[in-house]
């Protein structure tokens, strides 16, 4: 069987959904990757892949390029002629649904979060759960990553009851991202692992460690992930050269090892504002290293508040200082409980064998269906 998968990235792809084309690959279906170009693209195609580019502008919503990007799409389809599509994050999720739908081609969605357009009440929100419920007329399978998301979009009728599903986020790779022993640094050390934007809570962490180092606190501060400053809410870069040069974080910039530096931490931070079920939070807890995260979907489905981690307020930089300060007091004996209680929780229900047998059962509920 022809299977597309559609994405905004073919990093994401490739870092995310890996595990999932090689197990395609295994059941004997050809798999076809959507995706702009970006240095990760050239793996995919070394995995067997069949890449067909596309353009997509991710950074924000305008009419004309979204327009083009759903045409695009429709001739992609109409010349790859996939029998299954499978679509993840918004753009393709709507417009990728509405070309598939022309052409007749079954989909199966995944909503991997909503950012904070459900977070407000105004134009952009109405016309992201318009375009939502008239595309989401169309699948035949809807995957949510949590709960609160799911509940959302039944409440506001935006997809049937009957086509949405459950699934641990995108899933982890219990192997690759192992238990590590613990060992408490030196000086304490907190990481946050994330696109350089203001939905992830950039600013709050950077205002929560100038209050740490205001109150006499004695640790180090890292940032892994790339700079968006184009994005609509990416954090300019003269803003984090100025964090850099006056010492209020280590940025580490990107990385192809994400384990290693999960493993010189000491704790993971992540103050976002929503998440679907964060992959950084996932591999933290799989690394054994415990938490601290916003209360917040996705955040608290992996984060257990005094049982892996500690749950700080939203866009509360003196709640998320408080909780930092609380996690770096606690003895070994706590961190490391916290840390295996974090591990358990992953093994338990992020395996992202979970997640590959649950889209394998749709593709094959489909192929009968057709």
């Amino acid at each position: 069987m022809k299977i597309a998968i559609v994405l905004n990235t073919s990093w994401n792809i490739y870092n995310f959904r890996l595990g999932f084309i090689q197990a395609l690959q295994a059941a004997g279906h050809e798999v076809h990757t959507i995706a702009p170009v970006d240095r990760y693209t050239p793996y995919l195609t070394e995995a067997g892949c069949i890449h067909h580019p596309m353009r997509m502008d991710r950074r924000g919503a305008n009419p004309i390029k979204d327009f083009a990007l759903m045409l695009e799409l429709f001739f992609i389809y109409r010349n790859v002629k996939p029998e299954i599509i499978l679509h993840y994050t918004i753009k393709p999720n709507i417009y990728g649904t509405l070309a598939a739908a022309v052409l007749g081609i079954p989909v199966i969605n995944n909503v991997c979060g909503l950012g904070t357009v459900f977070l407000k009440r105004n134009f952009a929100s109405a016309a992201a759960m318009f375009l939502y419920k008239v595309s989401f007329l169309f699948p035949k399978k809807v995957f949510f990553q949590n709960q609160d998301d799911l509940d959302l979009f039944i409440g506001k009728k935006l997809v049937n009851k009957q086509q949405a599903d459950l699934l641990p986020g995108s899933g982890i790779d219990l192997n690759k991202f192992s238990s590590v022993e613990f060992k408490r640094n030196p000086h304490f050390t907190f990481l946050m692992i994330s696109r350089l934007i203001l939905d992830k809570g950039v600013v709050e962490f950077i205002d929560a460690i100038k209050k740490l180092r205001a109150r006499g606190v004695v640790a180090r501060f890292q940032i892994l992930g790339g700079a968006d400053p184009e994005h609509k809410r990416g954090i300019k870069l003269k803003a984090i050269s100025e964090w850099i040069e006056s010492g209020t974080i280590e940025y580490l910039g990107t990385t192809n090892n994400v384990q290693l530096h999960i493993a010189n931490a000491d704790c993971i931070v992540l103050p976002s504002y929503r998440e679907g079920t964060p992959r950084a939070l996932l591999e933290a807890a799989g690394c054994s290293k415990p938490i601290v995260a916003t209360d917040v979907p996705g955040c608290r489905q992996v984060v257990v508040n005094n049982f892996n981690g500690l749950l700080c307020r939203i866009k509360d930089a003196g709640d998320l200082a408080d909780k930092m300060e609380s996690m770096m007091s606690l003895k070994d004996i706590q961190l490391k409980q916290f840390g295996e209680n974090g591990r358990k929780l992953v093994e338990d229900g992020y395996d992202e064998n979970i997640v590959i047998e649950k889209y394998l059962i749709a593709i094959k509920e489909l192929r009968r269906a057709s």
